[in-house]
């Protein structure tokens, strides 16, 4: 984890995981709960319409929830996603930063987290999503 005038980073992403597809991503404490995920896009991320393909964006998203459920009080473990519902409200394009603010919503003793937020480009909306994940306990 590293510090970049304020932002954070989990570090390198090995290069042969599907996650290295996004990109570096970013992260800080946006205040009242929520924090703020960052990306990159990039032209390889296009769709044939010129904007960001919606499979990158909901896999930034699905990373964005787990980044920042670390930060907003989920409790610490190893989590997979249960579900990920995305609205699309924009298009999005390369070159411009593409912010995700992502809250916990609540979290039940039985390690399910309730996430959701929104994405912005530009300080426009781009995105509403929510998601469940749920911890995964060590067999004992």
């Amino acid at each position: 984890m590293s510090d970049v005038g304020g932002w954070l980073s989990f570090g390198d992403i090995p290069p042969e995981s599907f996650a290295a597809a996004i990109g570096p991503m970013s992260y800080r404490d946006a205040g009242n709960g929520v924090v703020q995920v960052r990306m990159h896009p990039t032209g390889l991320m296009l769709n044939l319409g010129g904007s960001i393909h919606g499979g990158a964006v909901m896999t930034f998203i699905d990373m964005a929830i787990f980044a920042g459920g670390r930060i907003v009080g989920r409790d610490p473990g190893h989590y997979v996603t249960l579900d990920c519902s995305t609205h699309f409200i924009a298009r999005t394009m390369a070159g411009a930063p593409l912010d995700a603010f992502v809250r916990l919503i609540g979290k039940t003793r039985g390690g399910i987290a309730f996430m959701a937020g929104h994405c912005e480009q530009g300080g426009q909306p781009t995105h509403n999503f929510t998601g469940t994940l749920k911890r995964i306990r060590e067999r004992s």
